[in-house]
């Protein structure tokens, strides 16, 4: 079918015009604001944990890492219907029941979105092993005489962690912060999965994925504008891993 009118960048002005578009890229950022560095932070945390044990240490490794093979379908599904089902005779309200704390609407659409803390639990669950293997190989890298030394100068604790392990860290950091926050853009199927039962999500609640997918492949087949907005997308997640490599000096080879 040859097209009768030529749109030119009508599809991308009719995107960044549209409130819904702009509504879920607002609903990354404040997804990214807090999964990007909670997850780095129990990452490093975990790795620091195994880095520093003795015995078993490939165990915990392993520990640690065997979520990352779980699907993240599989794993949205036990979320919302074991763990965070909504009912008293799920883990979580039966967990609370015996403190005796009332049932909680985990996935209820309604103020307070405690859908969030689902979805949030569901992506640490997932991928904090993944990032705490590339932590703990930075870690490995790092050599003994630089704490030999700072033992016999006396430091110990914080400032070791602040003076050598953290400056030390900084190229597996640098890396670590844009892979997590190009995943971030990335969200869909937790959000998808846990939510899509109520067949509309309230606001800030739809990621840009998830709103992409309706656009192209729901009732309307719109792959027009689909497609536009997964260029601007692409594009948003260029620059941003540009503008962030720049500040973070990315491929600096000092330490």
């Amino acid at each position: 079918m040859t097209p009768t009118k030529f749109v030119g960048v009508g599809n991308y002005l009719d995107m960044l015009s549209d409130p819904a578009f702009r509504s879920s890229l607002v609903t990354f950022l404040a997804f990214a604001v807090f999964i990007v560095p909670t997850t780095f932070v129990i990452s490093l945390g975990a790795a620091l944990l195994v880095a520093r044990t003795r015995v078993m240490q490939s165990f915990f490794r392993s520990v640690f890492f065997l979520p990352t093979a779980c699907s993240y379908v599989v794993a949205s599904l036990i979320w919302k219907m074991s763990i965070f089902s909504g009912i008293r005779s799920g883990l979580a309200n039966g967990v609370l029941g015996w403190f005796g704390v009332d049932s909680i609407p985990w996935l209820s659409l309604a103020d307070p979105p405690w859908y969030w803390l689902v979805i949030v639990t569901a992506r640490l669950w997932l991928q904090v092993g993944f990032y705490m293997i590339l932590f703990l190989a930075g870690i490995q890298r790092i050599s003994p005489t630089l704490y030999e030394a700072a033992a016999i100068d006396g430091a110990e604790g914080w400032k070791v962690f602040r003076h050598i392990t953290l400056p030390q860290l900084r190229a597996t950091s640098t890396a670590v912060l844009l892979l997590l926050l190009i995943n971030a853009f990335q969200a869909f199927d937790e959000f998808y999965n846990i939510l899509s039962t109520f067949g509309t999500y309230p606001p800030y609640a739809r990621p840009p994925l998830v709103y992409l997918y309706y656009t192209a492949l729901g009732s309307g087949q719109d792959f027009g504008h689909g497609s536009a907005g997964a260029v601007i997308l692409t594009l948003i997640i260029a620059i941003v891993a540009v503008v962030q490599g720049r500040i973070l000096r990315l491929g600096d080879r000092g330490e």
